[in-house]
């Protein structure tokens, strides 16, 4: 089926494509990447099997967007799930689960035995960001927006990495139940509870705006009130806020003017209330619903945002079947359409 002659009406279409869309890289303003990379997690594995289950799940999805449209016709594509990676994965898995098991045992973190598989984690982990680089870097340039579908939390990193290279400025809205600034968590340089720690420190990123947090150490705390640049909006402000009679949208007002003209949003599944995600890595009870994130998302476009890149983490098959993937296909097609529809 070509895009002249696709309907979107019509039931979705297993070509291999996110939404079962009929677009090439060279029609579309977006392109779609599964990278399913599932190695740092500290808690419950299983988010290497999230790009396939929302790729399945998102066939399932209306195209016509209550807030933002025909989100589908400025064009979407999928470059695909890297299979390749997947595999390298689950043989690294084996190797960062020996280091999480010694120190959840009491070894300490200097004992020399972790040393080799630490080494060899952060050796794959670094290779991974350079593959996403190279990928970005390439999309970028051609003036295509990156999506990228995880996977662990840790993957956009080389995105980011990219990003610095083509603007000189911008910031991350992150939403999320962690904070995720952990310096090398586990010994593990580019741990997904490490991703927002190695975004601060690259050149362009100016502001880290994180919703959603609740499930954080006081290092992390200190860190954030340290630096001016970072604001957190944890789930206990929010919700005390929303208490004394404080509207969503008030809140959203203030989330979205922390922000600088260009942003890259990071969007962790475990940032919403695990009803909405319970195969989720590292589930905390708690969070936004999907209301909320959806008018988030839509207040940040009606502020005139430039939406430059975008990720959807930690979304893995669960105990309640589809759930996750119904859920993360939802937020995906929104994180399109407020791509697409950003100035």
């Amino acid at each position: 089926m070509h895009s002249d002659t696709f309907n979107p009406d019509a039931p979705g279409v297993n070509n291999g494509n996110f939404f079962g869309l009929p677009f090439t890289a060279e029609e579309s303003k977006i392109v779609l990447m599964g990278i399913p990379w599932d190695v740092t997690t500290s808690y419950r594995c299983g988010t290497s099997e999230g790009p396939e289950a929302i790729l399945n799940a998102s066939l399932q999805v209306d195209l016509y967007d209550a807030d933002f449209g025909n989100i589908w016709e400025k064009g979407i594509a999928t470059a695909g799930i890297n299979k390749s990676l997947k595999k390298k994965s689950k043989s690294l898995r084996e190797t960062s689960m020996r280091v999480i098991r010694l120190l959840e045992s009491g070894t300490d973190m200097d004992d020399p035995k972790l040393f080799p598989f630490v080494k060899e984690v952060n050796a794959a982990s670094n290779a991974l960001n350079e593959w996403v680089y190279s990928a970005c870097w390439n999309l970028i340039q051609e003036k295509k927006i990156p999506g990228l579908i995880g996977g662990e939390h840790s993957i956009p990193y080389g995105c980011l990495k990219a990003l610095c290279e083509f603007h000189d400025q911008f910031g991350i809205l992150q939403i999320d139940a962690h904070a995720d600034l952990r310096h090398a968590y586990e010994g593990f340089e580019f741990s997904h509870a490490s991703i927002m720690y190695n975004a601060m420190n690259l050149k362009a990123v100016t502001s880290i705006v994180q919703v959603g947090i609740r499930d954080f150490c006081e290092t992390e705390k200190k860190l954030a009130c340290e630096n001016s640049f970072i604001h957190w909006f944890e789930s206990s402000r929010i919700f005390s806020e929303m208490y004394l009679g404080k509207t969503w949208d008030k809140i959203c007002d203030e989330i979205v003017s922390c922000l600088p003209d260009k942003v890259y949003v990071s969007f962790d599944i475990d940032g919403l209330d695990l009803s909405f995600c319970p195969g989720t890595g590292t589930p905390v009870p708690g969070g936004l619903d999907f209301n909320q994130v959806s008018y988030l998302l839509k207040k940040l476009s009606q502020q005139k945002k430039t939406i430059i890149g975008f990720d959807l983490c930690e979304v893995a098959p669960g105990p309640i079947p589809d759930i996750d993937a119904i859920t993360g296909a939802r937020i995906l097609y929104k994180l399109c359409g407020l791509a697409i529809n950003s100035k």
